[in-house]
């Protein structure tokens, strides 16, 4: 993977956390592990115990996108302060994609940036972990404070995703669903063919190496999101909104991003009169148990929250659309047309 300071790599594989020793790239003074309560019970003694102990501290935080804010990001600086860390030292973001996106930011204003890697446990994280983009959460808006930061490595133990419960592998899976929908037809038809409660860890190694070879090569045009790395925003203008609207961790990022991609569908066929498969990919999320329809929206409130979004330009809303399945492309839409898209979606989910 290429960033516009240096290259790193993406290895994936199983049972390689055991081996995550020979992934660091220097010889450094001090690693600092940060993980959540959740992970810690699972992996973190496998991490510590492949770190010479001399150097190493960990630190665990509470699990939820609740933690990806400024206090627990201030509590990082000051966890790193008081472990030594120096500009020669590392910081190891073991587990999600709320982990990786704090633990990332605390690793880029840090003594102004020390190094980081990414070791994700979840298939959402598969998305978050490659790219660089890192932040934390504003009550206003989510991931509206941050930074493009690339990290030194991404370790991906496929092992690690058995322990998830359902509604993460949902989460992880949505955006797979967009990677598909925004780069391959194909691939999307077959995704549909997937039932998540039997995933087979062959599975999960192509779709994960899917999504992130999609990534890779729309981060690797457009590292800061100048352009087309906005296209990764699919279904994320109105997921990001719900998720704010409702407060964080009420439904998991994915569960807000799946309402979010059929949002996009059912605006992209008005758009562009196009028929997409917003029918099929309702039937696979109901099929797969995605909460879509278990609270009304509030347009106005919505449309408020989706002005936080970070395309919208000069107030209005600029949202990222499809003109066919594989062709992503961003439109800017007023507010009155949005409330009456909201209005007639709403409908159309309630009567699906």
């Amino acid at each position: 993977m290429r960033s516009t300071s240096h290259s790193y790599i993406v290895s994936i594989g199983e049972k390689i956390l055991s081996q995550l020793e020979q992934f660091l790239t220097e010889d450094y003074s001090r690693v600092l592990i940060i993980t959540d309560e959740t992970v810690a019970d699972l992996y973190l003694d496998i991490v510590k115990n492949n770190i010479p102990k001399e150097k190493i501290s960990s630190h665990i935080i509470p699990a939820g996108e609740q933690s990806k804010n400024i206090d627990a990001f201030y509590n990082l600086h000051t966890e790193a302060l008081k472990n030594g860390l120096d500009r020669n030292s590392l910081i190891v973001a073991l587990g999600g994609g709320v982990v990786g996106d704090l633990a990332g930011f605390a690793a880029a204003t840090y003594m102004r940036g020390i190094d980081y890697i990414q070791v994700p446990t979840t298939i959402l994280a598969h998305d978050s972990s490659v790219g660089g983009k890192v932040a934390i959460n504003h009550e206003l808006g989510k991931n509206m404070i941050g930074n493009f930061y690339p990290p030194r490595a991404v370790v991906f133990d496929v092992t690690t995703l058995q322990s998830l419960k359902d509604k993460d592998i949902r989460s992880g899976y949505a955006e797979l669903i967009k990677e598909a929908l925004i780069d391959d037809e194909a691939f999307f038809h077959s995704m549909l063919k997937t039932e998540l409660n039997t995933l087979s860890n062959k599975q999960l190694q192509e779709h994960i190496m899917f999504g992130i070879k999609v990534k890779a090569l729309i981060v690797e045009a457009d590292e800061k999101e100048s352009g087309v790395r906005k296209y990764l925003n699919l279904g994320h203008t109105l997921g990001h909104a719900i998720e704010a609207e409702l407060g964080y961790g009420t439904l998991t990022h994915g569960e807000a991003i799946a309402i979010g991609l059929l949002f996009a569908l059912h605006v992209s066929e008005d758009i562009y009169g196009v028929s997409l498969p917003f029918n099929d990919l309702y039937q696979w999320l109901e099929k797969n148990d995605y909460p879509l329809n278990t609270f009304q929206f509030n347009e106005d409130a919505l449309i408020n929250k989706m002005k936080s979004d970070k395309k919208t330009i000069d107030n209005t809303i600029q949202m990222v659309l499809l003109e066919k399945i594989g062709t992503p492309a961003t439109k800017e839409i007023n507010d009155q047309d949005l409330k009456n898209y909201l209005q007639s979606f709403n409908q159309r989910v309630v009567r699906e």
